[in-house]
């Protein structure tokens, strides 16, 4: 029994996944950030150029 639990400490495989899976939720929270950012901008932007045209 007490293999068992020390091979379970041992193993790292279920790791990488769980960093893979952090590393995509910062990259989703980046893009978040930068649309809500940036999206007001842009709207702005496009009602401009709306307004322009004839």
């Amino acid at each position: 029994m007490l293999n068992k639990i020390m091979n379970f400490v041992r193993d790292e495989e279920g790791a990488s996944a769980v960093e893979y899976g952090l590393l995509a939720a910062l990259i989703a929270a980046v893009i978040v950030g930068t649309v809500t950012a940036l999206g007001g901008k842009i709207n702005t932007a496009f009602t401009t150029v709306e307004q322009a045209l004839p």
